[in-house]
């Protein structure tokens, strides 16, 4: 789908189609082009009527390309990404937004799931001035939505962390490795994302490119700010869940040591005590015990038990358990 806001002297309003004459040098009008999800037929409209680039019209048509920003001959190109929780799976899903930046216009090219851009649509629908600062400025703000967007997404995968250190700590029978790893494959491509986008919406706030003006560097440094920010959060996230999946291996080895060190000492006690009862019931002449034969039998359990009191006193005293 194809949606297209104009700007001119009579304010912002939602046209049918580009006029060529918008397009020409010296043209007081102002152009936001949205191909949302589109077809073959209308990502023709980036070559055919924009004359982009055939590579950059290339990414623009594919998904999941790394951020990235380039200059071509009076426009630029913009990979920038969106992010969702998905419920359903308990994951990150990630969507990337291409930007063409020109002086008098702005295209846009998603997959339809933007919420910044579909937030704008209805800034330009209710204000008639809502580009009248320029693409510059229309670029900025579906940038900084869409890395305000960010901030309750990393919040819930905050107290995913926080919940699987409580289970962890609280509750280490249960085996929370398969969420862990859940959790650190979120948090990568969280990084994934963060770290080349911050990079790229750097450049915009160093006034590198005559397509953004000073104010909107300006701004873009602030967007800069928070990307940083929300790397470093990234950064702090994955560090806890591999703090996480290393208590639990080391509490799971301390309690397997436990076991063994238990087992071990069962297994020390009866050693002597199966050679005593072998001994005893070797079916070879021995010499009888004082008293009565009835009594052998109670002579040899006190004797175990001695035995056994004693190798436990001897472990205690040394205190290996």
């Amino acid at each position: 789908m194809i949606r297209i806001f104009v700007h001119d002297e009579s304010g912002c309003r939602e046209a049918a189609g580009i006029e060529p004459a918008w397009l020409q040098p010296g043209s007081n009008v102002l152009l936001w082009v949205d191909l949302a999800a589109p077809t073959p037929a209308e990502t023709a409209i980036l070559s055919d009527v924009f004359h982009f680039h055939e590579l950059a019209v290339e990414d623009a048509v594919m998904e999941i390309h790394h951020p990235k920003i380039e200059a071509y001959n009076g426009y630029l190109y913009l990979i920038l990404h969106g992010i969702d929780f998905e419920e359903s799976t308990r994951g990150f899903a990630t969507h990337d937004v291409d930007f063409f930046l020109g002086p008098s216009y702005l295209v846009t090219v998603h997959d339809g799931r933007s919420r910044s851009i579909a937030e704008q649509y209805n800034v330009c629908i209710r204000n008639a001035n809502a580009m009248g600062e320029g693409p510059g400025a229309l670029l900025h703000r579906i940038v900084d939505a869409m890395v305000d967007h960010y901030r309750p997404e990393v919040e819930k995968l905050e107290d995913k962390v926080d919940e699987l250190e409580t289970h962890v700590f609280e509750n280490p029978d249960v085996n929370p490795i398969r969420a862990l790893i859940g959790v650190k494959k979120d948090i990568a491509s969280l990084r994934r994302v963060t770290l080349p986008q911050r990079d790229a919406i750097a450049r915009l706030a160093r006034k590198e490119f005559p397509q953004i003006s000073e104010a909107v560097t300006w701004r873009m440094r602030d967007v800069y700010d928070h990307l940083v920010r929300l790397s470093e959060e990234s950064v702090v996230l994955h560090d806890r869940v591999t703090g996480l999946v290393d208590a639990y291996l080391s509490s799971q080895s301390n309690r397997l040591n436990q076991v063994m060190k238990l087992m071990t000492v069962i297994a020390t006690i009866f050693m002597p005590l199966t050679v005593l009862t072998g001994l005893f019931g070797m079916n070879v002449p021995l010499p009888h015990m004082p008293g009565p034969s009835w009594m052998e039998f109670w002579w040899i359990t006190l004797l175990m038990a001695a035995i056994a009191g004693g190798m436990l006193w001897k472990f205690r005293r040394n205190r290996w358990i």
